[in-house]
């Protein structure tokens, strides 16, 4: 693997494919959604602290984003595009 410094096109075009990524999750991850949901400043952090990098203006974005809009468009896709979240359902015995 080289390590040679990126250049500014690369560069947008990984950003850009973070942003990608992080919407899919959004859209796709019921769970992830919800945490988001939550406290989106608390799991963009927390993606920053794993090594996402997201400008200021990328996080501002996210965050002043209409949050019904995530479930909106999950709900518009075929639920086998899906990772259902199992966490709050009840088992039975």
């Amino acid at each position: 693997v080289w390590n040679l410094p990126m250049g500014r096109a690369e560069a947008m075009n990984v950003a850009q494919r973070i942003i990608e990524i992080l919407i899919g999750r959004l859209i796709t991850d019921e769970e992830f959604r919800t945490e988001f949901l939550s406290d989106p400043e608390k799991i963009l952090a927390e993606l920053s602290d794993r090594g996402l990098e997201l400008s200021r203006t990328e996080v501002s974005a996210l965050v002043s984003t209409d949050p019904t809009l995530w479930g909106r468009t999950a709900d518009a896709i075929d639920p086998r595009l899906q990772k259902a979240s199992f966490k709050n359902v009840v088992r039975i015995p």
